[in-house]
């Protein structure tokens, strides 16, 4: 198989298009990005958020709980990430129980909190969704499809998909897609790993077609076209920054993190007040900020928000379907 690696790209459409000519007279079958450091520059797009809005804003709730390596699923370990137990190991060998029960916690309380907050304003969220997670509890999934939300698929489990041999990705990828047709009605309209992807991960998305955009991406603060075996994908980048993780880190009270998204907030509103507006996007887990303390902060978050005029709050699927309009591939 011949392969053309190409890399730092810069915007340079003119010269893209004549890099995508030579490699298909040379006869190459794949096309390996290696990056590109520039991205937008000091001008990026218009985004043109609908209603003029100055900035978007998408909140993401991750259900992972009940897809996560477990003993119970054959694994021989207990999952302890993003929970009270985070990096302790305490239990060096066999089931940690304590990890169980709070993994058991997000999908028992914490998901039916973050709902409830959302549903009593009326705001939309996306669902990053560990398909076989959503199998397992088949009340969250009806809630999930009575609310509209949207689903991007958190792959069929949550393990690390840079760690799976290609076939076994390609696996996971079509179990996912077949369970969350049955468990949400639909087929998931993006994909994300969990914390980041393999080297074979958006070539098998885009192989397998059917999906909007990937969000296996940190990088960058609008959409982003690129191209996968030679033709368009989108980019919809998510953010581990804006995120309840730091609840497993550093980050100890309420405050702490209202004020710390707020402020991100707050400098993105005033950039797109001043002719340059982006996207936000805000992770959520059900096993952390799904507890009341934590909970607060997303409650007054959600609040201040609303104070402020022309913020567009919306799912995923929506900023990827106004991408697609307003700023085309090329």
């Amino acid at each position: 198989m011949k392969y053309a690696l190409i890399s730092d790209i810069h915007g340079n459409l003119e010269a893209f298009t004549e890099c995508l000519k030579v490699i298909e007279d040379e006869g190459c079958e794949k096309i390996v990005c290696l990056g590109d450091i520039v991205g937008y520059g000091a001008n990026p797009p218009d985004p043109q958020w609908p209603g003029g809005a100055k900035i978007a804003v998408n909140f993401v709730i991750n259900y992972e709980e009940g897809s996560e390596p477990s003993f119970e699923l054959g694994d021989g370990v207990t999952e302890n990430g993003l929970t009270e137990a985070h990096g302790l190991n305490q239990v060096k060998s066999g089931r940690d129980l304590a990890a169980e029960g709070m993994f058991e916690y997000g999908s028992r309380v914490g998901f039916w909190r973050l709902h409830r907050l959302f549903q009593e304003r009326n705001l939309p969220v996306t669902i990053f969704g560990c398909a076989l997670a959503l199998e397992r509890n088949p009340e969250a999934a009806a809630a999930i499809k009575a609310a509209g939300y949207d689903v991007c698929s958190h792959g069929w489990r949550w393990v690390k998909h840079f760690e799976l041999s290609e076939e076994e990705e390609r696996d996971h990828i079509r179990k996912a897609i077949e369970s969350q047709q049955k468990t949400v009605g639909h087929r998931p309209d993006g994909w994300y790993c969990r914390y980041g992807p393999s080297v074979n991960t958006r070539r098998l998305v885009a192989e397998e077609g059917g999906f909007l955009y990937d969000s296996d991406y940190y990088g960058d603060e609008l959409p982003i076209w690129t191209r996968v075996n030679g033709k368009p994908h989108l980019i919809v980048p998510y953010s581990l920054t804006n995120n309840d993780g730091k609840y497993a880190g550093w980050m100890g009270t309420s405050d702490d993190w209202f004020s710390y998204i707020r402020d991100a907030f707050d400098m993105l509103y005033e950039e797109g007040r001043k002719g340059q507006p982006k996207m936000m996007s805000v992770g959520l887990h059900m096993r952390l900020i799904g507890h009341p303390a934590r909970a607060v902060a997303l409650q007054k978050l959600l609040d201040y928000m609303a104070q402020k005029r022309d913020v567009w709050i919306t799912r995923r699927v929506d900023i990827a379907h106004h991408w697609m309009a307003v700023h085309p591939a090329k």
